[in-house]
Formats: structure tokens, C-alpha cells, sequence
């Protein structure tokens, strides 16, 4: 995790050009992932053989900060790959960056991937974007004014049953687990019209905003797989908490549940 710490005095934000440069440099970093994909990738463990890190995340992750840090100075950094101190609170503007999410895929697959930034001021969500590279969707968002795709609005999400939902989660849910039992999730899953798993946290809460998901249910998250996709989802009526249905921590790992409205309800009252 990187930080950069500045100073958090009183200022006023532009946020109309914040947004306009977000989108550009996002859309400048994937370009140059297309670009670093074509020379040596160097892959590197971090926690466990399945938790891995690039030569390419490292450097796009550096791109985006030095491009924040040169106009915005004031602004406090959360980045994925690069080292330094824990934030302690959300005070002042804050974003949270996510250079290349489902670097298992970028590895092995070269697709279903994508960059994510979230920005943040005093804790409330104000920019979301999120870009799947390969496919060249870029879901953005500034608060107030809706979720798009590209240059498209994005509608806002309409309630659905859990019969009639495609919900996006993994094989973990299937097997023992800390957080809920084996046996109630195979019976939602068996309910649920079906279920996928991708393999890209962000790029899966981009899909449930577009309504292309009608649910994602993962077990444990960082600020940089989930900051972006909550902004994004909660601009067009969508929901995002945790497994239990608890606000979410924006520091902290999370069991996160999101959905269209109302879904996350039905299984609390089915299921838990």
C-alpha cells in the first residue's frame, strides 16, 4: 500500500476537472499497459503463490501518482503495490487506486483486467472510474450526475428476484468458510438463475452498476478492489455493503455484497 501524506487544510475542489483528468489519465495508463504487454513481464509473489504482483503494476501504479501528486499535492494516495504508512481516517480528498485489478488474469489470460481509482472527500465518494482495458469500457462517474459506460448513461438499477438474478461469486462460498455456511450458499446458488466468477472484483461491480450482474458476493476485499465500484454503483440506485449487510469500512478488508436494490434483503431474510 502507498500513501501520500499532505497536508488536509480547507480548500475548495474543482471537481468537474478532477473528473476530466481522471478519465484522461486512466485511459493514457491503459494505453500503456497495451504498450508494456508486448515487452518481458517480470511476476513476483506477495502474500501467497495466488496474490501476485508485476513489473507493469508497479509502473502504472507510478504513472498515476506522479500525475496526482504534480497538480494535486494536497491529496492523500492509497495505491495497491507501493510501500508506506496506513491511513488512519478518510479526512480530506483521498484516492484510492487499484493500477491493474486481476493481475491473474492480465497474467495468464491477457484480458479481464482493469485500472480503478475511487476519490474520496471526507469519506464521501465524489469520482468513481473503472477501466477494462481489453474491451475498452471505461464506467465512470461523478457524483450527482450518474454512472456511464464509455460516452452512455447508465439507467438506474430496477429490483429483481433472486430466481430471476445472475450473481456473480466464486468457489470459496462453496467450501468451508468464516463467514457463512457452505450448505445456505449452495441453496441460493441453486435458486439464483446462475452465478459466474470472472476473476476481476472491480470489473464484476462495473457490471452489476450496468446491470449486466445482478449481484457480486465476495468474501474479502481491499479499499482498492471495492472504492471505485461503490461509487459507481451507488450513483445509479444500486447497494453495497457487507455479507451481513453492515456499512463498509473504506479502510479496512470487507466481505462485500452488492446489488440492485432490495436483492441484498431478500437473501438476508431467506438465507441469514
Amino acid at each position: 500500500m502507498y500513501i501520500l501524506m499532505a497536508t488536509k487544510g480547507a480548500f475548495m475542489a474543482d471537481w468537474q476537472s478532477i473528473y476530466e483528468q481522471t478519465k484522461n489519465w486512466t485511459i493514457e495508463a491503459g494505453e500503456l499497459i497495451k504498450q508494456l504487454m508486448t515487452s518481458q513481464i517480470t511476476v513476483e509473489t506477495k502474500s501467497s503463490a495466488k496474490d501476485l504482483v508485476t513489473n507493469i503494476d508497479r509502473e502504472i501504479e507510478q504513472f498515476l501518482t506522479n500525475k496526482i501528486k504534480q497538480i494535486y499535492p494536497e491529496h492523500v494516495i492509497i495505491g495497491e503495490e507501493s510501500e508506506g504508512h496506513h491511513v488512519a481516517d478518510m479526512n480530506g480528498v483521498v484516492w484510492i487506486i487499484d493500477p491493474i485489478d486481476g493481475t491473474t488474469n492480465f497474467i495468464q489470460q491477457k484480458r479481464n483486467f482493469a485500472i480503478s481509482i475511487g476519490i474520496y472527500e471526507n469519506g464521501i465518494g465524489k469520482i468513481g472510474v473503472i477501466y477494462d482495458v481489453m474491451n475498452d469500457e471505461l464506467y465512470h462517474c461523478l457524483q450527482g450526475n450518474g454512472s456511464f459506460c464509455n460516452a452512455t448513461p447508465l439507467p438506474p438499477l430496477k429490483p429483481v428476484t433472486i430466481e430471476e438474478s445472475l450473481v456473480a461469486i466464486n468457489l470459496s462460498w462453496l467450501m468451508k468458510n468464516p463467514i457463512a455456511s457452505p450448505d445456505v450458499m449452495k441453496k441460493f446458488i441453486r435458486k439464483a438463475r446462475g452465478a459466474r466468477s470472472l476473476g476481476s472484483a472491480t470489473i464484476q461491480l462495473a457490471h452489476v452498476c450496468a446491470g449486466i450482474l445482478d449481484a457480486y458476493i465476495t468474501m474479502n476485499l481491499n479499499p482498492w478492489d471495492f472504492a471505485a465500484g461503490k461509487i459507481l454503483l451507488e450513483e445509479v440506485g444500486g447497494t453495497i455493503h457487507t455479507f451481513h449487510g453492515e456499512e463498509i469500512n473504506l479502510l479496512g478488508r470487507n466481505s462485500i455484497f452488492a446489488a440492485k436494490p432490495g436483492y441484498q434483503q431478500q437473501f438476508i431474510k431467506q438465507y441469514l
